[in-house]
């Protein structure tokens, strides 16, 4: 397992609150506040959703690609939005799909505090050799 410090996460996850919880290859789960990331109308924004699925998605192809020596980068990811949020605390779970050589894809739901579905995404992450 990678060790996360707040130099891993990066300052859009900073701002919009992102906590790691469980970190390993297989599975990643984090957090996001609704505060904060909402759109014009108080509703969480689809946006950060996707921020919060592409941070779970690319730390777990991070942790796995380390023993290839390789690192991550994003080629794909699409996420579907079927409710929403206007307060509390969001929780991501990122589920591995495919762990390869060259690529990564994991299956990211997002929930609220009730459990009820709010998001789906799916993130490919190609593993290439670092510059």
């Amino acid at each position: 397992m990678v060790p996360m410090t707040s130099d891993h996460m990066g300052a859009l996850n900073e701002k919009l609150g992102v906590q790691l919880l469980e970190i390993s290859a297989e599975r990643m789960v984090g957090t996001m506040p609704v505060e904060g990331n909402t759109q014009p109308y108080g509703l969480l924004h689809g946006g950060a959703s996707v921020a919060l699925a592409e941070t779970l998605g690319s730390t777990g192809a991070m942790v796995h690609a380390e023993q290839y020596g390789k690192i991550p980068v994003g080629v794909d990811i699409n996420a579907t939005h079927h409710r929403s949020a206007t307060s509390g605390t969001v929780t991501g779970t990122a589920t591995a799909i495919h762990l390869g050589r060259t690529s990564a894809a994991y299956e990211v739901v997002i929930t609220d505090e009730r459990g009820k579905r709010l998001c789906t995404s799916r993130i490919t992450c190609a593993l290439i050799d670092p510059r």
